[in-house]
């Protein structure tokens, strides 16, 4: 039965959608709201994104009252300070929302908004803080890609192993249907895009510009992948720049759309921390990799796992977190000896015979704790095993199973 769990994310059923598949497409175009379309498209040019006092006005006047208010037509917002709404208005003056809706239609995309079908609705979650819109490049339906997602986000600097971490494990949520998110920024960022998109996976790129923007401009190959195969979603609208508060705001809403967020290698002063933090405090999951502790990349990761984070190395951990119930990870062994495989009292006498020199069989009777005649019983099964030898009245270590166990007293 299809539904909504206590996170009010869809259950398995519904978020299974393939990438190809109908419910995950993105509808072809948009006929409910479209007053309030064009006026959250003009909102998204003049607000910043983030600005929780402008997310008050819109929530107290509606996205066309504001509008008309920041364009001159009505009396500004209440509480807005002179120099605030002259900036505000000098924004509007420049601002065309018809063309910047053209814009993205003529990219393929299309600009969301609150009430359509493709809004995720945990972006409420983000209270005066929600976006005013997303603008979205890309075939899929961004809500229910969003409902099965996870956020890999760390080091722009990363080292081979950041590199190779974040590719793996987004390769292997890809492989279990999971979407992978990111902000297509160097280091772990790219590393886990190509990764999922070599997966033939779903990947989404979160960014502080719009969406026909590249930046980085080494990125400008990969961002035309992830908008092919994936998605590209922004909160400006198209031509917009990023600047390093449009970053630091960004990181909010990779935290608001994923079930959860993991770390690979961060320094104390990260914005990835800033990703991950925001995800705790929103009730996601936060994870960490760890690195070498001599490693100042991975410093801020090992801070969050120390308390605020889950330590994970690998994609069936991650999904054990932030999966639905009987996504569980495999138990982990270790490789299966042969001395496993004893009953208990062989395993007792064989553990008594000294790691050099032998003794005889009431001496390992009363160091296994058993009768000597058992203790003997389970000395030839042992030889016959090829565990032991026996050297006139005394049994010692065959030379084989010393070789391969080594010394058993204090050892594993």
């Amino acid at each position: 039965m299809n539904g909504t769990d206590a996170w009010g994310f869809a259950t398995r059923e519904a978020a299974d959608t393939t990438r190809n598949g109908a419910a995950g497409q993105a509808p072809a175009h948009h006929t409910p709201h479209e007053p309030q379309r064009t006026a959250r498209a003009a909102l998204t040019r003049i607000l910043e994104p983030g600005d929780e006092t402008a997310g008050r006005w819109l929530r107290h006047m509606g996205p066309e009252a504001l509008w008309r208010a920041l364009s001159g037509d009505a009396d500004p917002p209440e509480g807005a300070s002179p120099d605030k709404t002259a900036g505000l208005r000098l924004r509007a003056a420049r601002t065309d929302p018809a063309a910047d809706l053209a814009a993205v239609t003529a990219l393929g995309g299309r600009f969301i908004i609150p009430g359509d079908e493709e809004w995720p609705g945990q972006l409420d979650d983000l209270g005066d803080g929600r976006p005013i819109g997303l603008w979205v490049r890309g075939a899929a339906n961004l809500r229910f890609w969003a409902l099965r997602s996870v956020a890999i986000v760390g080091a722009r600097a990363c080292t081979e192993y950041g590199a190779h971490l974040a590719a793996t494990l987004a390769t292997g949520l890809a492989e279990r249907g999971w979407t992978v998110a990111s902000g297509a920024a160097y280091g772990v960022d790219g590393a886990a895009h190509r990764g999922a998109l070599a997966a033939d996976g779903a990947t989404f790129a979160v960014l502080a510009s719009g969406v026909d923007y590249a930046y980085p401009r080494g990125h400008t190959e990969l961002l035309t992948r992830i908008a092919e195969q994936g998605l590209l979603v922004a909160e400006l609208p198209p031509g917009d720049h990023p600047t390093r508060s449009r970053f630091i705001q960004r990181n909010r809403v990779i935290a608001a759309l994923t079930r959860g967020t993991v770390v690979i290698e961060a320094e104390l002063r990260s914005g990835s921390l800033v990703t991950a933090r925001r995800a705790l405090a929103l009730g996601r999951f936060t994870m960490g990799m760890p690195g070498p502790v001599t490693s100042g990349l991975s410093a801020g990761v090992h801070q969050l796992l120390r308390g605020e984070a889950v330590l994970v190395t690998d994609a069936d951990e991650v999904i054990e977190l932030v999966g639905s119930i009987g996504d569980l990870g495999p138990q982990r062994h270790g490789p299966t000896l042969a001395r496993d495989l004893l009953d208990p009292v062989a395993a007792r006498v064989l553990e008594a015979l000294p790691a050099r020199g032998g003794a005889d069989a009431g001496h390992l009777a009363g160091e296994a704790g058993t009768t000597r005649d058992l203790a003997q019983s389970k000395l030839v099964e042992l030889q016959s095993l090829g565990f032991v030898q026996r050297c006139g009245a005394r049994w010692e270590l065959a030379r084989r199973a010393e070789t391969a166990e080594g010394s058993r007293r204090g050892g594993t």
